[in-house]
């Protein structure tokens, strides 16, 4: 059931091309229907709004966040949203994203299915749920471990379901949700996956043994990673937006949170349309006429 909207929240980029006419222009929209406009710090300052809240409060007192941006700008937000059980739409102010699919010229339309009630529009993305260091954190595409930029190979040891399967030596390892698989695990080799398949995708960043390949789990496992490498930089990166300076024998749990973001689409185009533009497939050239 679409959830009534009193408040949207607006975040933005602030250096996206003509962000701040589009702010101005969809608090107007958004008014006209009734509905309250909650800015971020940035957005307000954009349009001299007074001071706006900070980007991690936004979600807890709105009924829907619009992001303005791309999708590093989402990514900020989406473990929020998914807590607070809020829905997303992400609006793209440059090239289109895999997150933020909404072209510009497409968010009216959007928005007018979504307050219409259009159900079919509304896609349910599954985050990880990461143990590490005492704390827990969600992520809506990927957690990885990765070594700094100066450090050499490191070691993991690596757990499906209790069970001990590889001791990886590699510059790291991606673990990624089906809708994080257009995005790092991608350039690592790693498969696509339709966004509500139930996997989760392991997918190794340059390994020693090339046997090691990337490998398609159950979502309803649990994987868990230990850091066996002393002696170099090496992070836990979540979302990229987030990181954990790790530390040798870290260990790391990661499986399926028990929380879900809903992600509006455009209507007027799905997941394998995105997956054309994004990654230029193109389509079949035109039958040449006879003759």
């Amino acid at each position: 059931m679409v959830r009534k909207v009193e408040r949207a929240g607006l975040v933005i980029k602030p250096h996206a091309p003509k962000v701040e006419e589009v702010v101005i222009e969809l608090k107007q929209w958004l008014e006209k229907r009734g509905i309250d406009c909650v800015l971020e710090e940035a957005a307000a300052t954009k349009i001299k709004a007074g001071p706006g809240l900070p980007r991690e409060t936004i979600p807890a007192c709105v009924d829907l966040v619009i992001v303005l941006g791309g999708d590093g700008t989402l990514l900020s937000i989406a473990h929020l949203a998914a807590q607070a059980g809020v829905p997303v739409i992400g609006v793209n102010m440059g090239r289109l994203g895999f997150l933020t699919e909404v072209p510009l010229e497409e968010m009216w339309l959007t928005l007018e299915a979504y307050l219409e009630g259009r159900e079919d529009i509304i896609s349910s993305r599954w985050l990880l749920e990461t143990h590490c260091q005492g704390k827990v954190y969600y992520c809506l595409n990927d957690a990885v471990i990765n070594k700094g930029a100066v450090a050499r190979m490191i070691q993991i040891a690596l757990w499906i379901n209790g069970k001990e399967i590889a001791s990886l030596k590699a510059d790291g390892l991606i673990i990624s949700t089906p809708t994080g698989s257009t995005a790092y695990s991608l350039s690592a080799g790693g498969p696509i996956l339709q966004p509500h398949i139930p996997a989760i995708i392991l997918a190794p960043i340059c390994p020693h043994t090339l046997t090691f390949r990337p490998m398609v789990i159950s979502s309803e496992s649990e994987v868990k990673a230990q850091l066996l490498t002393g002696g170099e930089e090496v992070y836990l990166s979540l979302d990229g937006q987030r990181g954990v300076l790790l530390m040798k024998g870290d260990i790391i749990i990661t499986k399926r949170a028990p929380i879900e973001l809903k992600l509006i689409s455009s209507p007027q185009r799905n997941f394998f349309d995105l997956l054309q533009n994004k990654l230029g497939w193109g389509s079949l050239p035109p039958t040449e006429k006879s003759g």
